[in-house]
């Protein structure tokens, strides 16, 4: 008897190494994927304006990147002794305008050095709903203002389509050696209702489809999917019932290394997981021989992999627990 089904996954016509240069943006499968990967050691800068949900606002990030368009001071919002920018999230604020100035420009500016030398662009859709200022335009994020300032609309699956195209074939000119893959966050929309977020994701998976056939650099790679037909059940749900559980995500990120993945990456992925899973131990008596033993084969597996990626933070903590500071 079959309790769920699996469907093939091809592997990806961009596989990700760990010579790769990546950039992870958009919904909250950008963040998860991103940080499993930052774990593992790659080279990733993940949502530096913190998650961003519609493809329109990720595309006005990019523009602005690309070109150097200044900064929209008039979009400047400030809140609860905090000042925020209705383009990103509002985990990007500052206690100054001036200083939330400086620190979106300098985030304008990761934006663009990965652009110009990475290899790769993850881009995930969250949602086809956008809310619109009454007198700022469309926005990324309402930081808890009035509903009486916004319009809330499905964006129609041409305007997006335009938007997104633009997009593409300025990054295809600029910066040929870009390879972009597609997702689909499986985080649900439920406040938008459960019809409305059907139909949202709908919108968006059409649209990943028809980017992924009109340009040779795109690639699509089905969370979504995955989450909706093999883990088809609440209890992959958190209790909030609309994002993944931790063996969800586990379970995608799964997929995601052998879709994305060489062999030979894969492998190397898996050494580096268990020696975090080594580095998380904690034991029953730190000062005991046995363990004094552990950390000693530990510190030679960090030195012996740190030949090919960074791992001196780790060397360094492990080094101060094996030889601990003498006390005063």
């Amino acid at each position: 008897m079959r309790w769920s089904i699996d469907f093939p996954i091809p592997e990806s016509p961009f596989p990700i190494s760990h010579q790769s240069k990546i950039l992870s943006l958009g919904s909250c499968f950008a963040q998860t994927i991103g940080q499993k990967m930052k774990d593992s050691k790659f080279d990733i800068l993940i949502n530096p304006f913190g998650t961003i949900f519609h493809p329109m606002n990720l595309a006005d990030l990019l523009d602005q990147a690309i070109f150097g368009y200044p900064l929209d001071e008039q979009k400047i919002l400030a809140f609860d002794g905090r000042f925020m920018h209705y383009s990103a999230h509002s985990d990007l604020r500052a206690s100054s305008q001036d200083e939330l100035k400086n620190l979106y420009d300098s985030k304008i500016q990761e934006i663009k050095t990965f652009l110009q030398e990475g290899s790769h662009l993850i881009l995930t859709f969250g949602t086809s709903w956008i809310y619109q200022h009454q007198d700022l335009g469309r926005v990324a994020n309402c930081h808890k203002q009035s509903n009486s300032l916004f319009t809330k609309k499905l964006s129609e699956l041409e305007e997006m389509e335009f938007v997104m195209t633009h997009l593409l074939e300025t990054i295809s000119n600029s910066f040929p050696q870009l390879k972009i893959i597609l997702t689909v966050s499986p985080v649900r929309h439920t406040k938008d209702g459960i019809a409305e977020n059907q139909l949202s994701k709908s919108l968006l998976r059409v649209l990943c489809d028809r980017l992924e056939k009109q340009f040779n650099m795109v690639s699509y790679f089905p969370a979504y999917e995955i989450m909706m037909d093999e883990l088809r059940d609440y209890r992959f749900y958190k209790s909030d019932l609309i994002h993944p559980t931790e063996e969800a995500e586990n379970y995608i990120w799964e997929k995601w290394k052998k879709s994305v993945f060489k062999a030979p990456t894969q492998e190397k992925v898996r050494e580096i997981e268990k020696i975090q899973l080594e580095l998380a131990h904690r034991p029953f008596n730190p000062e005991s021989d046995s363990h004094q033993k552990f950390l000693q084969n530990l510190l030679v597996k960090l030195e012996r992999i740190h030949r090919e990626l960074d791992f001196s933070k780790e060397i360094k903590s492990v080094s101060e627990l094996l030889n601990p500071p003498a006390r005063l």
